[in-house]
């Protein structure tokens, strides 16, 4: 199975507006409709959403230290952790396993999620998890094998040039 934007075979996005969004207007240039799943969402950031940095160190000091020593021990208050988010991304990957080797698979998800699927696609450890810059709009390819995978393209976003210029 490759994730790629040449012949797509199927469409996954996460069931969050703009991910979802972004997959059907991509969808419709290929003709397919977009599989929406809850397995594809961010990370749940519980009573932190939406708060600043300073907020966030203000009011759960703890968990901004977790954050910066790349704690897979890291918890959200009120959210999720990072192995509850590996637990959820696992279950999406069970998924990619049914198509067949052949198929191209593209992903619109969040930079958390697909942190998480390249360090799982790759057999890397949790602690690989802040390893991977994935801008917003970022493309990314991967080819998977029975062996493991291979990161074709990384984070482009030669795409976006111009757009805002």
């Amino acid at each position: 199975m490759r994730l790629a934007t040449e012949k797509i075979d199927t469409i996954y996005a996460s069931d969050l507006l703009r991910a979802s969004e972004t997959a059907k207007i991509i969808a419709a240039k290929h003709q397919l409709a977009a599989v929406t799943c809850a397995e594809l969402r961010e990370i749940n950031f519980g009573q932190i959403e939406g708060l600043t940095f300073t907020e966030v160190s203000q009011l759960y000091p703890e968990v901004v230290e977790l954050w910066r020593k790349g704690s897979p021990r890291l918890k959200y208050p009120g959210g999720e952790s990072l192995n509850q988010l590996a637990r959820r991304v696992g279950k999406f990957l069970d998924r990619l396993k049914k198509h067949t080797p052949e198929a191209t698979i593209l992903i619109v998800a969040h930079s958390g999620v697909l942190r998480t699927l390249i360090r799982c696609l790759l057999g890397l450890g949790p602690r690989y998890l802040r390893q991977f810059r994935l801008d917003l709009a970022s493309l990314s390819i991967l080819e998977t094998y029975p062996q493991g995978a291979i990161i074709n393209l990384l984070n482009d976003t030669s795409h976006l040039k111009g757009v805002d210029d």
